[in-house]
């Protein structure tokens, strides 16, 4: 990548073994929109540049590997140092050497951004003593079971604490790309970014996450693999016997685990997945009550009016024009 005159925003990014590529590509894809005009991608108004120790080629979680733009050298060549982390069975502890330089940069007072699992790779180089940071929330039971003691924000899209900046990966990865974008380039620029990538506006770090309902978090690793596998099929609403099958547990085993970790059933873990999901999708999207109906396993629109009702007190629609006042009041 060629170097540039002064450019207004420079980042370096250090990439974790398999690495997340869709929070590294948001990020990225935000500061080349930004740093020139149309889409032409020269890095005129900020540069960025995937740093190594060895260069390397690294392997994202996909499969695709990355190759770095230039070895770690001076961290004060930047303005962030961006760590991205990947899958966390792989999620360890950085090499020396890039823990070191992340060192140098933080005593430099180089801010530190850590994208999707980072915030693990940058607890454990000890940089974030002290400091706020957001985990996803598909993640949280695993940081607290491995920084005990310490609560991550598992409730926003990114945090913004002094000189470290968090986030939850994904798409969130685009909206703190975009929060930097916006304070050192400016707001159009920020804006034509996520407009070119058809996101439809910067959304600011208390953007609540789609998280899990707070009753349905635990630390037991087969109720946590059959509520992921209910996200992951809320559409077609499997029966728990399904749930039970593709666990490979008997249904009886399934139900005691559930009763014993969060005292619910699977079956009504489930609907109160469903709901918080069509609560979201009320709240934050123009979707019809139908699609949401769809989108959450719910028979139809009716179904869906109908267990809304017996749990909320009021119809969806009631429900998104209440919300939707009280939100323009705030």
């Amino acid at each position: 990548m060629p170097e540039t005159t002064h450019p207004a925003l420079r980042v370096g990014l250090i990439l974790g073994e398999r690495f997340t590529l869709s929070a590294f590509a948001n990020f990225v894809d935000v500061l080349r929109l930004a740093a020139d005009e149309g889409d032409r991608s020269r890095p005129i108004r900020c540069r960025w540049s995937v740093l190594s120790s060895d260069m390397a080629p690294v392997r994202s979680s996909c499969g695709v590997s990355v190759g770095p733009n230039e070895r770690l050298g001076d961290a004060s060549r930047f303005d962030y140092v961006v760590v991205v982390g990947g899958l966390l069975d792989d999620v360890g502890r950085l090499a020396p050497e890039y823990a070191a330089f992340l060192h140098r940069a933080a005593a430099a007072g180089i801010p530190l951004v850590g994208l999707c699992t980072g915030a693990f790779l940058l607890h454990d180089a000890g940089l974030m003593q002290g400091y706020r940071c957001c985990v996803s929330w598909f993640h949280h039971e695993d940081f607290l079971e491995r920084f005990d003691g310490i609560e991550p924000v598992s409730d926003r899209i990114f945090v913004v604490d002094r000189d470290r900046l968090t986030c939850s990966g994904g798409a969130s990865a685009a909206h703190l790309a975009a929060h930097l974008v916006d304070r050192h380039i400016g707001t159009s620029a920020a804006r034509k970014s996520l407009h070119i990538l058809i996101i439809d506006d910067a959304m600011p770090a208390d953007e609540p996450q789609p998280i899990l309902p707070s009753d349905l978090h635990t630390r037991d690793p087969l109720v946590r693999r059959a509520i992921l596998h209910m996200q992951q099929h809320m559409d077609s609403a499997p029966s728990v016997t399904r749930i039970a099958e593709a666990m490979e547990v008997s249904r009886r085993k399934l139900e005691r685990h559930f009763l014993r970790a969060i005292a619910l059933t699977p079956s009504e873990a489930f609907l109160r997945l469903r709901l918080s999901q069509a609560r979201l999708l009320l709240e934050t999207s123009g979707r019809t009550v139908t699609e949401i109906a769809a989108e959450t396993g719910f028979c139809d629109a009716s179904h869906l009016a109908r267990v809304f009702r017996e749990r909320e007190g009021v119809t969806p629609d009631a429900w998104r024009r209440s919300t939707a006042r009280s939100t323009a009041q705030a």
